[in-house]
């Protein structure tokens, strides 16, 4: 059983008579000691469905079920149990840290919120915390504001770890550092992943980055994932056409790679995700749509039957028909 399964999840936001699914019956797990990449366009529903798992966003339609247990129904001290277990390293470490509290005490707000450890030891615990992530105890009374992006960063992954999880779940947690400063970051999430035998959920779109820390990956496209999958399938073999166009997207260092490779272009922009176009949602935009993807919404299936990997969509469907449709 995955440690955290997100079941047909839909969130709605109403604003002036207008209706946004953010996102519109995601489904996702993640395994203890797994990392799963989160991947997609910008405002596709990464971030709302990471923020839908916490609690800071409600579900309009399906469940979040973490170890077993459905999260919308738990209450007390079990909510305050799992709100422990699975904690968010923000995009931004300076506007998710206090600009009135030191680092020391940013960590420490963690362990005396959850009454981990008795008073008089959270100190130390505190300066082990810092140590764990790369930084000393000379940066315990420093305020976030004269620190680097990156050391801001170390801080919210301490306070995270501070309160022993079981998850982190990581929104673009790399993507506002300096280039020189993402690698050791990365490099500071999986030693702690392996360390400490965490699930990992990794929201970016460096490409490149989610298939080398990734152990599973799923697309997401206007609120819906529409293919996942091991690293190695779907970034070597992808299955639906958006994953192909992402892929295309993403510029190789290696020119010669570069010349050699093939180019998607996608026509048209973005549906908004308050007009969701019927049938596929990706219909409008896709290069090798069929005349069903127009009228009938695709049901995930699998690629491989003795494989976990599953796509949505109707192309290589054997139950639906192959003509492609006149452009």
């Amino acid at each position: 059983m995955s440690l955290l399964t997100i079941e047909d999840l839909t969130v709605k936001f109403s604003s002036g008579g207008t209706t946004v699914t953010a996102v519109d019956g995601a489904t996702l797990s993640v395994d203890g000691d797994e990392v799963v990449g989160l991947v997609g366009e910008s405002g596709c529903g990464k971030s709302t469905l990471a923020r839908t798992v916490v609690g800071l966003h409600s579900a309009a339609n399906g469940q979040v079920v973490f170890d077993g247990q459905v999260v919308s129904s738990l209450r007390g001290s079990a909510l305050r149990a799992y709100r422990r277990q699975v904690q968010y390293v923000f995009q931004d470490p300076l506007s998710s840290l206090s600009p009135r509290l030191s680092v020391g005490k940013a960590v420490a707000e963690a362990l005396d919120i959850h009454r981990i450890g008795r008073p008089s030891s959270r100190p130390a615990r505190v300066l082990e915390l810092l140590e764990l992530v790369g930084l000393s105890a000379a940066h315990a009374d420093r305020m976030p504001s004269a620190l680097s992006g990156g050391q801001r960063q170390r801080v919210a992954i301490a306070r995270a770890l501070a309160v022993e999880p079981r998850m982190l779940i990581c929104d673009e947690p790399v993507s506002a550092l300096d280039v020189s400063i993402r690698a050791q970051i990365i490099n500071l999430f999986l030693d702690l992943q392996r360390e400490f035998g965490l699930g990992l959920l990794f929201i970016g779109h460096d490409l490149g980055l989610v298939r080398r820390i990734s152990d599973r990956v799923a697309v997401m496209y206007l609120g819906r994932v529409v293919e996942r999958g091991t690293a190695h399938a779907v970034f070597d073999q992808p299955q639906h056409p958006y994953t192909r166009a992402l892929l295309a997207a993403t510029p190789s260092a290696d020119p010669v790679v570069e010349r050699r490779r093939d180019h998607v272009l996608l026509a048209g922009e973005l549906p908004s995700p308050s007009n969701i176009p019927a049938g596929c949602r990706f219909h409008t935009r896709c290069p090798v749509a069929l005349p069903t993807c127009a009228t009938v919404e695709p049901v995930e299936r699998p690629v491989d039957q003795e494989a976990s990997d599953a796509v949505s969509c109707h192309l290589g469907d054997p139950a639906v028909p192959q003509e492609l449709a006149v452009s």
